[in-house]
């Protein structure tokens, strides 16, 4: 399972945020904050903590994507 947090990013650039300005507000470790960059899996307390701070709703901020070869079950 891959992850994306292209609409975290956006949402960043629509509220003239910086990730540093998110890493503040919502608390985030420098290293996790490198996981999101490289858009890696971080802890779902994590991201709840930042849907809290910005007021927004998982699905605002983060995006499942197929792997190549990934298959879906029936």
């Amino acid at each position: 399972m891959a992850v994306q947090y292209n609409k975290l990013w956006k949402l960043l650039v629509d509220r003239k945020m910086s990730k540093a300005d998110l890493r503040r507000l919502a608390e985030i470790a420098p290293n996790t904050m490198t996981k999101l960059r490289r858009d890696e899996m971080v802890a779902l307390p994590i991201l709840d903590r930042i849907c809290a701070k910005l007021g927004v709703d998982y699905g605002d901020i983060i995006e499942h994507v197929k792997e190549e070869g990934e298959t879906q079950n029936a």
